[in-house]
């Protein structure tokens, strides 16, 4: 009985191995070619005017003397435009990688990059004031004990502000399919809820271009981005 359930203990552990390896060149992937793509550098000037919009900001102020993260960040520099923040922090998966493979570009986004894995983020408890993540935990192994991190390592009273991308079908480095019933009921016990925006997404153009004219798009059923902004209580 003990070996049967130590086979298959091992077998579970071995198709998570596998998974975690497969989901993470995928993700190595897409960015060397974005990196080549966009001249052996990566652009990262939109992520001001996403990030403000996806908070209802019209500057930075908001952020001042925190600290600050953005979970999933890739290596684009993601929070290299806010100025006025006590510390950044780039939590990914990669971030090992993404400084192996693009050490000149990370070196000129004044960021820590902290590299998580699919277990465990290693930052204290209740360390940061406001944690951002831009369409990010579709990608996470094990998303529960991502979200229970998430918590875990933002301040009583520190806000959460993400885009998730809902409705959309699984991938090799997107296995997981996000909605509204489980971000509300599961994700985000324990918070309250300050902004909620939801669009389908455009059939043409740019992503986000429905939520950043707050012109959001009626849902289907379909594929949608939800925007949020919350406490954690």
């Amino acid at each position: 009985m003990i070996s049967t359930g130590y086979s298959c203990f091992k077998q579970i552990g071995r198709k998570l191995f596998y998974l975690c390896r497969s989901k993470a060149g995928a993700e190595l992937g897409y960015w060397k070619k974005c990196f080549r793509r966009e001249g052996n550098t990566f652009q990262n000037e939109h992520y001001q005017r996403l990030l403000l919009a996806m908070a209802g900001e019209a500057d930075d102020g908001f952020l001042r003397g925190l600290r600050i993260a953005d979970f999933g960040c890739g290596p684009r520099g993601s929070l290299s435009w806010v100025s006025s923040t006590e510390t950044k922090i780039g939590i990914d998966l990669l971030a090992t990688a993404y400084l192996q493979h693009f050490p000149a570009a990370l070196k000129t986004h004044g960021m820590i990059y902290v590299t998580s894995t699919e277990k465990l983020i290693p930052i204290p408890a209740a360390y940061l004031d406001t944690i951002f993540t831009l369409n990010a935990f579709d990608h996470v192994a094990d998303i529960d004990l991502m979200a229970d991190e998430i918590r875990r390592i933002l301040k009583p009273g520190g806000e959460l502000i993400g885009s998730f991308n809902l409705n959309e079908a699984k991938t090799k480095a997107e296995p997981h399919s996000l909605s509204e019933t489980w971000l509300r009921e599961s994700f985000f016990a324990g918070y309250e809820i300050s902004s909620w925006r939801v669009s389908a997404k455009p059939k043409a153009g740019y992503l986000y271009q429905p939520l950043l004219d707050d012109k959001l798009l009626p849902i289907d059923h379909g594929p949608a981005i939800l925007w949020v902004r919350a406490r954690k209580l």
